[in-house]
């Protein structure tokens, strides 16, 4: 009996019949549902077991072959993911030889604490560069009000950048400023400096924030920003700055490459009533990094 195999957008396309389930098959990891085409998700598996040292710089990856049984899929999609591979420099491919890893990548370029603070707003001012995209007053829906607890439908300041490392995009952001703060900046102030700093000489006093981290996938707006796939990984963050007062003065949801961009935890063990546990450890208290 034949089966058909998926082919490279999901479509079912003829193929040749299936190998028994057993050992070494992957099938399951790969989603025949999602947006993201089956040769990059090989690709992001492919690249996994290469951060993660299961396949070491010298050695050989699975072949065309191996990887169509694997997956179940055709040999062009297994060919596609390995280009990609080779396109993203991780391996290279030679004829008759096979496809071989040719480096580890090295750790990501920025490196932040848990909390989301880098050393200080200096440092990624210097070191990357943001560019406007979008830049407008607007107003606020139910999220962006309750974030900056204001009324829905009041004024924000609204404004979408790309920050980049070495010409390389890093980040994407989309920041909501209160109207009365937001107006005493434009897109030009604000594709020269950052926007805490904006918000320091705008007289406020910026003295705390929290924010949640969580994951997505890159829709293709933001993929195109960032030169990527549709459906690859991002790390999202969502904060809220206050001032001293405690008034919210920043709205901010960045979605960070994660090859480029990683959050690092310091922890203790702490001795409780209940027993031991991981505690972190906390850095510093001012807010700085992407802003």
């Amino acid at each position: 009996m034949s089966d058909k195999r998926q082919s490279d957008d999901g479509k079912e396309a003829g193929g040749t019949d299936r190998q028994p389930e057993g050992k070494g098959r992957s099938v399951g990891l790969l989603s025949t549902q999602s947006r993201v085409p089956l040769y990059h998700q090989i690709f992001l598996i492919l690249r996994n077991r290469i951060y993660g040292g299961e396949i070491m710089p010298g050695n050989l990856v699975p072949g065309e072959q191996e990887l169509a049984a694997e997956f179940d899929v055709s040999r062009i999609t297994a060919k596609r993911a390995l280009n990609e591979l080779a396109d993203a420099g991780l391996v290279v491919r030679e004829r008759g030889r096979g496809t071989r890893v040719i480096h580890r990548p090295p750790a990501p370029a920025v490196a932040s604490s848990i909390e989301g603070w880098l050393e200080n707003i200096t440092l990624m001012g210097t070191a990357t560069e943001a560019r406007v995209l979008e830049f407008d007053h607007v107003h606020a829906n139910e999220d962006v009000a309750h974030a900056l607890e204001i009324e829905a439908g009041s004024d924000v300041q609204r404004a979408v950048r790309v920050r980049t490392l070495d010409g390389e995009p890093m980040s994407y952001l989309i920041t909501y400023v209160p109207g009365d703060i937001g107006r005493q900046f434009d897109r030009d102030d604000l594709d020269r400096s950052p926007l805490l700093r904006l918000l320091e000489m705008a007289g406020i006093e910026v003295s705390s924030a929290r924010q949640q981290i969580s994951a997505i996938v890159a829709d293709p707006a933001v993929a195109n920003a960032l030169s990527i796939q549709a459906g690859s990984p991002l790390l999202e963050i969502l904060r809220v700055v206050r001032d001293t007062s405690g008034r919210p003065v920043e709205y901010l949801r960045v979605l960070y490459r994660p090859d480029v961009y990683r959050f690092d935890m310091s922890m203790r063990r702490v001795r409780e009533k209940e027993g031991m546990r991981w505690a972190a450890l906390t850095s510093s208290s001012v807010p700085a990094g992407d802003a």
